[in-house]
């Protein structure tokens, strides 16, 4: 079996997207997967599974949530290397709080639109006097939010297209991430 992270989105978020976890930790462990762990209310799952592709477990998932929750909410999923990789890859390691850096995880590699898009917006903050940066490894976008993530003017620019264009993304402040760093062993 292989060890996976997988990140709901919209989950317990604003009154919205109910699924109680202790009913998605035994969902999940009678659709198949094991060693199921989950972390705070948000949708942050760890779970092994036999099949080694992210996206089939992912597609999984999305269908469990929709079908005994009913609520359709894009996954996102990554290998456990591949998570262990994209925590290494933080190109902002000097960043010691950990509201102030953000990752998105996302289905698939921005496509240039949304990496010329990305670029015009942490242009249109900085012209603003933001110090927001933004920095692309893969399927991850890092996110430097000086400011935090309620008054950063780079993500009131970017979160709508997140949103709508983001190939299933999903965000996690650094605190979470190192918690299912963690939680991988």
């Amino acid at each position: 079996m292989r060890t996976h992270v997988a990140l709901l989105r919209g989950i317990n978020v604003g009154g919205t997207g109910k699924v109680p976890m202790a009913e998605l930790r035994t969902q999940l462990t009678g659709a198949g997967f094991g060693d199921v762990g989950t972390y705070i209310q948000s949708g942050n799952v760890v779970l092994s599974s036999d099949d080694p592709d992210p996206a089939a477990v992912a597609a999984t998932i999305e269908a469990l949530l929709r079908d005994q929750f009913a609520v359709p909410r894009p996954v996102v999923v990554f290998g456990r290397d591949e998570y262990l990789a994209a925590v290494a890859d933080n190109p902002f390691p000097q960043v010691t709080e950990p509201k102030q850096l953000h990752a998105v995880f996302r289905a698939g590699p921005p496509t240039g639109a949304e990496l010329a898009a990305l670029e015009a917006a942490v242009a249109a903050a900085r012209a603003k006097g933001s110090r927001d940066e933004a920095a692309v490894v893969g399927r991850v976008v890092y996110l430097h939010l000086p400011a935090e993530m309620g008054r950063s003017e780079l993500a009131a620019r970017i979160t709508p297209r997140t949103k709508a264009a983001d190939g299933g993304g999903t965000a996690r402040n650094w605190a979470t991430v190192r918690k299912l760093l963690d939680l991988l062993g």
